[in-house]
């Protein structure tokens, strides 16, 4: 993990489309700004997290049904 020190207003370039500034800081709390491309997704990990989660539920979903469809097929051939 790379450790930066940032006063507000100071920003930290990631490659040459991602640029993140310090915008405020209150107590132990900090806003930051995030430019990126608009393909970029930028979420709050805990966020991030469940949309990992529900897209997993969702493919076991797609994977039973495929499962299903197979096995009413191959009863349909015997």
């Amino acid at each position: 993990m790379l450790i930066l020190t940032r006063k507000k207003g100071e920003t930290i370039q990631i490659g040459p489309d991602i640029e993140i500034t310090v915008t405020a800081i209150q107590g132990d709390q900090i806003k930051l700004g995030i430019t990126a491309p608009k393909h970029v997704e930028i979420h709050r990990k805990e966020v991030w997290l469940d949309i990992q989660t529900e897209n997993t539920k969702a493919s076991e979903g797609v994977t039973n049904l495929t499962s299903l469809l197979k096995n009413v097929k191959k009863s349909q051939n015997d």
